[in-house]
């Protein structure tokens, strides 16, 4: 143990001096300070998932949302953004990955019951593109940037549920994304006195409230599953508080996709738990006769807004309903994305898809056809039946019990706005989603193992 720690240390002061070599070496050439710091703060993190990848994780968790963004170019009329979560996800997983070289017993890759459907899809989305490529539609780096983030997803899923091993560890990770939670909502309350809708921090210029309603809706699911299932009374209130800040904050993101999928999100607690159906069918009563009456002036201008500029008129069953510019955009962007499929049914046209598609469903169904969205629904299955089964077995564990519940509800709710956002593939929400999604299918083999060890 001692020459262990004597060996770290040595390790430490190296890694330190050689920084500070860099350091003066870029001085003395005179290269810009920013990229040598760059270099820096990715070798420490990389050394950090190398030596410890539990703080590297929490490092990534409270990079979620709380890390800049840095526009690159522009892709289909839109800009193309890099996270610094982006970078440091993938510099993570090297460390990690470097790990498991040395320390072969480690194993390189967890079987789970995702492994299957996800390589298949990101098989059929390196298919269908590179077909794209070869017929000229696409271009070469646009493919790779955006099947990187489509792949990134996937590796902090499978990072963090090889490196997942006790209950401790994911209790932790949990706390964390909480507090990560609180800090994004003290920073939108702030918002508040100046107007206009609240994003989470450093989201660029007009930020991007909708993307922040997502996320909350995910966390308040589980929020409101840990408030039914507590561990201590003081973390109830705890808990309590930080409900009633977030979904203040998930109002104030004027994000009408967002609010429409509350209602399913909530639905899910009512019929799968029977501890939530009372309170919850009381609350929803409650807030029904109440929100119209406290909600703030902007919400009630939001809603007003949707169809007092009539923009487009639609025909719902035999009656005309006028809405904005923005709702019939979204409507529109279903048309388009079928119109478009019928050309190119089975692998579609490649990722990215080549213009706008403002929903998930006919985004996947453009980028790789009838095929990739099989292995896309295979997915989303397999990752509900997988915590319906942990909600199941997890009769006496608090803890379970509450995390798969909370998911559960929180991705029916993202399924639900995946009809008006292309969800599964924005960072903010996926990170958090895929970390706990990692959680509930290492949840899954540890409850199986206590129930095959208890006789």
């Amino acid at each position: 143990m001692m020459r262990n720690r004597q060996g770290q240390s040595t390790i430490g002061v190296v890694i330190i001096l050689a920084f500070l070599a860099i350091l003066l070496i870029s001085t003395f050439i005179g290269l810009p300070v920013k990229y040598p710091l760059i270099f820096i703060l990715g070798s420490i993190v990389f050394s950090i998932s190398f030596f410890n990848t539990d703080l590297a994780l929490i490092i990534l968790i409270f990079s979620m949302l709380l890390s800049p963004e840095y526009a690159i170019g522009e892709v289909t009329g839109r800009a193309v953004v890099v996270r610094a979560d982006d970078v440091f996800l993938i510099v993570v997983f090297l460390g990690w990955i470097a790990k498991m070289a040395i320390k072969k017993e480690l194993g390189l890759l967890k079987t789970t019951p995702l492994n299957i459907p996800i390589f298949l899809y990101i098989i059929t989305c390196l298919i269908s593109s590179f077909i794209g490529i070869m017929e000229g539609r696409l271009k070469a780096a646009h493919v790779a940037f955006y099947v990187l983030k489509y792949v990134e997803y996937f590796l902090l899923f499978f990072m963090v549920s090889n490196n997942l091993r006790t209950t401790k560890q994911a209790k932790k990770f949990v706390a964390f994304l909480l507090l990560t939670c609180f800090l994004v909502c003290v920073y939108a309350l702030t918002q508040t006195p100046l107007g206009g809708r609240v994003t989470a921090p450093f989201e660029g210029e007009g930020g991007e409230p909708n993307t922040f309603a997502g996320y909350l809706l995910l966390m308040t699911a589980i929020i409101i599953a840990f408030i039914l299932y507590p561990e201590t009374e003081h973390k109830t209130i705890a808990l309590i508080v930080l409900c009633c800040m977030a979904f203040l904050s998930f109002l104030l993101t004027l994000s009408r996709g967002g609010w429409l999928s509350f209602l399913p999100m909530l639905a899910t607690f009512i019929i799968l738990d029977r501890r939530a159906r009372l309170p919850l069918l009381l609350a929803l009563i409650v807030g029904v006769v109440l929100l119209p009456l406290m909600a703030p002036h902007a919400v009630h201008k939001r809603v007003k807004d949707t169809f007092a500029y009539r923009w487009k008129t639609y025909r719902v069953f035999g009656n005309e309903i006028s809405v904005d510019k923005s709702v019939a955009a979204r409507i529109d962007s279903w048309g388009v994305g079928f119109q478009r499929w019928k050309s190119r049914p089975i692998l579609g046209y490649g990722v990215p898809a080549g213009v706008v598609i403002d929903n998930q469903y006919t985004r996947v169904l453009n980028e790789t056809g009838v095929v990739g969205l099989t292995f896309f629904a295979w997915i989303l299955i397999v990752v509900f039946r997988t915590a319906k089964r942990v909600y199941s077995m997890a009769e006496d564990n608090n803890f379970a019990r509450a995390v798969s519940l909370g998911f559960m509800a929180g991705f029916i709710g993202l399924l639900a706005q995946s009809a008006s956002a292309a969800v599964f593939v924005i960072i903010r929400i996926m990170e958090p989603f895929w970390f706990l999604a990692a959680i509930i299918v290492v949840l899954e083999e540890m409850l199986a193992g206590r129930r095959g060890a208890a006789p």
